[in-house]
């Protein structure tokens, strides 16, 4: 799993050490002056000290004699922490999961069903793609907490030159690849779009875009849909873009091998499809970049719209174990509130529970994370999801096996459909 700053969720077991929960099984909600503690554990790099500071305060100053013990998280290990936390006698009471990671808990059974309390958390404001990531067999086993999207990130300076303005619509983005590329043809290290083989995130934007998906639900399993027509036509353009863009990066390798964003750093690129922390890192690399990089959403085949993007971020839950149950769901509601939301937007993330955006859109790329948030989805809401991505990932190989002319269109397909069912059936 992936979060939005690119953090991988690792696979080494950390030891488990879980801080008291309070003493009484009886949660009254915490008004009462009982003293009670409430377990908070959230991922390192989520949210805004000031956000969780200000957060946990007025939390604590709204319920007498409640104390929040907030604890931060590291993403290496935290699936096998969790694990252990949850099946202990004494778990957390509110968790940060990564929204693939979301439907393993609620299928194991360790997660409360707050079905009936997503009014109370904005239900109405929460975004399709992120509803989806928690909810299993009809239920949700949380809230949306944050989410951010990959965008085009572009050299204003370079377009700017070529006379490109931004596209609209994705043969706009191939004619301006094609102006970058003329417009510096004197230098043979250029490449006006930097993209890797097996980046499969932006596979998924296409193959959406198409009208397909990598997997459909057959009642209560998944098998893959990589062999119809609508994803064909997805990954079919994935290559145009790979053929046209000059792009020198391997056909064998994600966007994290080299980090592409150190390739992007080095001035010899014109756009790369990227995170927001990937361009923040860029710019840290060389600071010069701050004033001339902007983005855009990725286009759309129909002109005027964007493009589906995966939304990679995080939920929140309830432990099914936490004794202080009705306190925790007190303070995810707190938190879903539009001023806590809108200090997320302002941070750069797309906010969980409010689609008012206008704290994000303050800039080019907070204005092109706003404009394909909406549209957003998510990979397949079931446990065996993580097998695929943590394995051998067969969107991966279906790339390089096209790409690289191993395997014809049909054949890369349809070896990639068979190795996914296989993988997520079990």
């Amino acid at each position: 799993m992936k979060g939005w700053r690119g953090l991988a969720v690792g696979a080494a077991a950390v030891a488990v050490a879980v801080a008291g929960c309070g003493t009484s099984t009886n949660d009254s909600g915490g008004n009462s002056g009982e003293a009670k503690t409430l377990t908070v554990w959230l991922m390192d790099g989520s949210a805004p000290e000031t956000l969780t500071n200000a957060l946990n305060k007025e939390f604590q100053d709204s319920h007498s004699g409640v104390t929040v013990n907030y604890e931060v998280q590291k993403w290496t290990g935290i699936q096998e922490k969790l694990t252990t936390a949850l099946a202990s006698n004494n778990p957390p009471d509110v968790i940060e999961l990564g929204n693939t990671q979301t439907a393993k808990f609620a299928a194991d059974e360790t997660l409360l069903d707050l079905s009936g309390d997503v009014s109370n958390l904005n239900g109405d404001q929460w975004l399709g793609g992120l509803k989806d990531s928690l909810t299993w067999n009809g239920k949700q086993y949380g809230m949306p907490f944050y989410a951010a999207n990959r965008t085009v990130v572009y050299r204003t300076d370079l377009f700017q030159a070529a006379g490109i303005e931004p596209p609209k619509s994705r043969d706009e983005w191939v004619a301006a690849i094609e102006k970058l590329k003329t417009a510096n043809a004197a230098d043979p290290e250029f490449q006006s779009l930097y993209l890797p083989g097996q980046s499969w995130y932006a596979l998924l934007s296409f193959i959406w875009d198409e009208g397909g998906d990598v997997a459909k639900a057959q009642g209560s399993a998944w098998a893959g849909a990589l062999n119809t027509p609508e994803a064909k036509a997805g990954l079919d353009f994935y290559k145009k873009l790979v053929d046209t863009s000059g792009t020198k990066a391997p056909k064998d390798v994600d966007e994290a091998t080299p980090q592409q964003f150190e390739v992007f750093a080095k001035g010899k690129v014109g756009m790369m499809i990227a995170l927001p922390w990937e361009l923040g890192s860029a710019v840290k690399a060389d600071p010069t970049l701050k004033d001339k990089t902007a983005a855009f959403p990725i286009p759309s085949k129909t002109a005027g719209k964007t493009a589906p993007v995966f939304l990679g971020g995080s939920n929140l839950a309830i432990p099914g174990g936490s004794k202080n149950q009705d306190l925790a769901k007190e303070y995810l509601k707190l938190l879903s509130s539009a001023k806590y939301q809108d200090q997320l937007a302002e941070a750069g993330a797309v906010p969980g529970t409010s689609k008012d955006t206008a704290k994000l859109a303050t800039s080019p790329l907070g204005k092109a994370l706003a404009a394909s948030a909406p549209t957003g989805k998510v990979t397949p809401t079931t446990p065996t999801w993580a097998a695929v991505e943590a394995g051998q990932n067969p969107l991966k190989d279906m790339l390089t096996a096209y790409l690289t002319g191993a395997k014809s269109l049909d054949q890369a397909t349809s070896d990639a459909n068979t190795a996914l069912s296989k993988t997520l059936g079990g």
